[in-house]
């Protein structure tokens, strides 16, 4: 069994990132077992800015997950670039947890990206209604929550309870095709779960 320990700094990530990975798991036809913990919420300035609280709530994560686990942090991009900050991250984050695998994802820009990139197959779940014929760059509205706002007419957006629900009902593959940042997510999920190597101490 492999135990994941997450990092996340949402209150609708808690909720949404597990039922993303038991999916991965179910999708990618994986035969290792997973046990995706509850994720360890943050918040994200403090996190990365603050060097004492950034390798406390590692530390968490590597104690949680256990010696053969893997410590998953997922964070927005927000207007940074997924590629070099996520690189930085990894970088002091690797100096904290050195004997431990370790991913870090940061969604392009937001969280909801994703939903956007698979926004076809999430049409007519908990009021989210997209034309058939629109078209839209998944990672390029800075404002993601703001956008799947827009497309639940008559209803309010809530994080904790749709972040969970789109998670459970999008097209993964329609996701991965249309983000970067997801395939990411993607890769990294191959790397630590099905092609899974020995980790060097």
């Amino acid at each position: 069994m492999i135990t994941i320990a997450s990092i996340v700094e949402g209150d609708g990530e808690v909720s949404a990132l597990p039922v993303l990975l038991r999916r991965l798991a179910i999708e990618h036809n994986s035969s290792a077992i997973v046990n995706p913990l509850q994720p360890i919420r943050v918040r994200r300035d403090r996190f990365l800015k603050k060097e004492e609280e950034f390798r406390r709530q590692l530390l968490l994560a590597a104690a949680k997950c256990g010696e053969d686990g893997w410590i998953l942090v997922v964070l927005d991009a927000d207007d940074d670039c997924p590629k070099l900050l996520g690189a930085e991250i990894y970088r002091r984050a690797r100096q904290h947890v050195p004997h431990r695998r370790l991913s870090i994802v940061l969604a392009n820009r937001e969280f909801e990206a994703w939903f956007i990139a698979a926004a076809q197959s999430l049409d007519g779940v908990r009021g989210f209604s997209i034309c058939a014929t629109e078209k839209v760059e998944a990672e390029a509205p800075r404002n993601a929550k703001g956008w799947v706002k827009t497309h639940m007419p008559g209803k309010a957006y809530s994080e904790v309870l749709d972040q969970p629900a789109f998670t459970a009902k999008m097209d993964l593959q329609q996701a991965s095709d249309n983000s970067r940042s997801f395939r990411k997510l993607i890769k990294e999920w191959q790397a630590n779960v099905i092609s899974r190597r020995p980790l060097q101490h």
